[in-house]
């Protein structure tokens, strides 16, 4: 995505993986704080292209600690990040269809917004796919 690698290292991927790390803290105290707490279901999330990572993080460790499953469109243009992020996943023993990678422009957006199963939407992005969305 042209990010130099000293901040993507020194910064995204340490800030990443903390919050991953909170999130996960939150997981494990659901049952105790909330008892009889279900998961929503199905998380679309559509990312913008400026910080694939942190986006990422923000959009899928929540919904994991909440009991959702995901389906995350990256932007167009960086795709490669969420990618990784996917082996990394299926490389750690996350079953399939936990986490699922969708690579696509607008109309792949419009397929996870529209699809009956998507029980909720994350985006961030510009206003003006806000008010369609």
């Amino acid at each position: 995505n042209g990010k130099p690698i000293r901040e993507s290292r020194d910064i995204d991927v340490p800030l990443a993986f903390r919050h991953f790390i909170h999130h996960a803290g939150w997981a494990q105290a659901l049952d105790r704080d909330f008892p009889g707490h279900k998961g929503v279901g199905v998380v679309g999330q559509i990312i913008p292209w400026n910080f694939p990572l942190l986006m990422l993080a923000w959009k899928i460790a929540p919904a994991l600690a909440a009991g959702c499953t995901v389906v995350l469109k990256p932007a167009e243009f960086t795709p490669l990040t969420a990618i990784l992020f996917a082996e990394i996943c299926e490389r750690s023993g996350v079953p399939k269809g936990v986490v699922n990678i969708v690579q696509g422009g607008p109309e792949a957006g419009a397929a996870i917004v529209n699809h009956p199963g998507v029980q909720k939407i994350a985006f961030t992005g510009s206003s003006e796919v806000g008010k369609i969305i």
